[in-house]
């Protein structure tokens, strides 16, 4: 992640773009990105897959600015809410189900 988070930081500061990488721009960014990855599948489930892997890289790219920005390490935050899904969805309830928590 830190390779990534760099790349990003030097891509941003040539192009003088931090000044509009607030918070709440960049969580806009990442729901707008979002939005276009979906419709990668809007009609169907045949899509293609270079146009959905360069969608996915924007949201991921949105997420690692965002992250940065609130300086907050992704690896962490991520296991750490792994953590919290194993405890809300323990295999003996949850496994092959799709019911949410509060139903298990």
């Amino acid at each position: 992640m830190d390779k990534l988070t760099q790349a990003y930081r030097e891509f941003v500061e040539e192009r003088n773009w931090g000044q509009y990488h607030t918070p709440e721009n960049l969580a806009k960014s990442i729901c707008i990105e979002a939005a276009e990855l979906l419709e990668c599948f809007q009609w169907d489930n045949n899509y293609d897959k270079e146009h959905l892997c360069e969608e996915l890289a924007d949201v991921l790219s949105y997420c690692i600015m965002l992250a940065d920005e609130i300086d907050v390490d992704i690896e962490e935050i991520v296991l750490a809410k792994l953590e919290k899904n194993k405890q809300k969805y323990p295999v003996d309830k949850a496994r092959g189900l799709s019911t949410k928590y509060t139903d298990l």
